[in-house]
């Protein structure tokens, strides 16, 4: 009898096993941004059919046009997909009842107390348990604090009388994107993988093994969703770090850039950081405040974390002084001076503009009366703090001449950087762009101008 019991309990595993390695799995990706869109279409290239769920039906739509939002997914990747019947995206989430994976990938945000927002992961725990049919692998790859895979979904599973390894099996395997990283993508990314039960990290493994380069198991879903707090908390504290040391050498007159150049001759021990304007994109800012949060509930208080965030934060108020600064030297004040900034979008390449510290600056900016124009040649537009529209110029269209002050604050390959030398009349360099050149109108981060 207790072999039979067995062999019954091991049968949703078998089954599920069975049609994912013969590729007849019917995979979901629930969230179609930065993490879902790119991971849908490796799953795509690996030969399952996918099914791609956002509420965003404007997306949906566009999406199953063939048209792509993400940089880093070209359009024929989509549109041959669609062709071949491996991808559709819909807002519909009873679909979870035709699928065998699936696959989360929603926002993670902080909300206006710097404290975890999880109502998407909570939302979609609810709508998978509402309509889910089959024995169901659920991966959640959503940014979080340890403990949430077992609490948003195993606990609620099991009070709604789910059984893991019958009924579902579940995985924390954390997205480590880095949009507009033409060597490291989400295929060549080391793939971490912690199950509830050793029955869903063989479900997960043998499906990422068949779609990344390499999948690494790890104990439990906690120490998956550690890892990647830990990941991004170890670079906000060295970005931190690395920005105050350059408010140091500004104040010392000493140049951080050659400093930094000169420390990472050494060939162990150092790794080079570099300061700017503050931190954006989605994990940096984000990531620590989720493990900060999860500490003080443990009456641990992180000080580091603290120390980090603010200094990163306090980055675009540093970048306002200094165009202050700029603009003395050439008798004027910030209210009412022409400013361009030079970046909207949050890192060099990329059309994203999510916490990026130029949108910070532009605010600040306008609240001391400066007329403030932005450059971008990936970014077409933003909403301002009050949800206004506002529009970004490109390259061709800009006369550097017109400015009072031009602000590099993203180091975009595509701008012809020596007309904007020799046409702007004061530059603030956060960016380093200008590294060999001594010129008076050049004020950059770190000393050295």
């Amino acid at each position: 009898m207790i072999n039979i019991a067995v062999n019954i309990q091991e049968q949703p595993k078998e089954l599920l096993l069975s049609k994912i390695k013969a590729r007849e799995a019917k995979v979901g990706v629930i969230g179609l941004g930065y993490v879902g869109l790119p991971l849908a279409m490796e799953l795509v290239f690996a030969g399952y059919t996918v099914v791609g769920i956002d509420i965003d039906l404007t997306k949906v739509e566009s999406l199953n046009q063939g048209k792509s939002h993400i940089l880093d997914v070209p359009e024929e990747h989509i549109e041959k997909a669609i062709q071949r019947g491996q991808f559709q995206a819909t807002d519909d989430f009873s679909m979870i009842g035709e699928l065998d994976t699936v696959s989360v990938c929603v926002p993670t945000p902080l909300n206006e107390n710097q404290e975890p927002d999880i109502s998407f992961i909570t939302f979609t725990a609810e709508k998978i348990l509402a309509h889910m049919k089959n024995p169901l692998l659920i991966l959640l790859e959503s940014t979080t604090y340890p403990g949430t895979t077992r609490e948003l979904f195993a606990d609620k599973f099991e009070y709604s009388g789910k059984r893991v390894d019958e009924d579902y099996f579940l995985c924390f395997s954390p997205e480590r994107v880095d949009p507009g990283n033409e060597k490291f993508q989400t295929k060549s990314i080391p793939k971490v993988i912690g199950g509830l039960t050793p029955g869903s990290s063989e479900l997960a493994e043998s499906l990422y093994s068949k779609v990344l380069d390499e999948v690494v198991l790890v104990s439990s879903p906690e120490t998956a969703e550690m890892s990647k707090l830990l990941e991004n908390t170890f670079r906000s504290v060295n970005i931190a770090f690395v920005n105050e040391m350059a408010l140091m050498c500004e104040r010392m007159g000493l140049d951080i850039w050659e400093a930094i150049d000169a420390a990472a001759t050494k060939p162990f021990g150092f790794m080079p950081f570099y300061p700017g304007p503050g931190v954006g994109g989605h994990c940096i800012p984000l990531d620590p405040m989720y493990l900060h949060w999860k500490g003080k509930q443990n009456k641990f208080f992180n000080k580091f974390i603290e120390t980090a965030q603010e200094i990163n934060m306090n980055m675009p108020y540093h970048v306002v002084n200094k165009i202050q600064d700029a603009l003395n030297t050439q008798g004027k004040s910030l209210k009412d001076s022409q400013v361009l900034l030079v970046g909207a979008a949050y890192k060099a390449d990329i059309n994203d503009v999510r916490e990026s510290p130029s949108l910070d600056i532009y605010e600040i900016l306008k609240k001391q009366e400066a007329v403030v124009s932005v450059l971008d040649p990936f970014v077409a537009n933003f909403r301002d703090q009050n949800g206004k529209l506002v529009h970004v110029a490109k390259s061709d269209m800009c006369q550097f001449s017109q400015y009072d002050c031009v602000v590099l604050l993203t180091k975009h390959s595509t701008i012809n950087y020596d007309e904007l030398m020799k046409e702007s009349k004061i530059i603030v360099d956060m960016c380093h762009v200008y590294k060999e050149q001594k010129i008076d109108k050049v004020h950059r981060i770190g000393g050295g101008c």
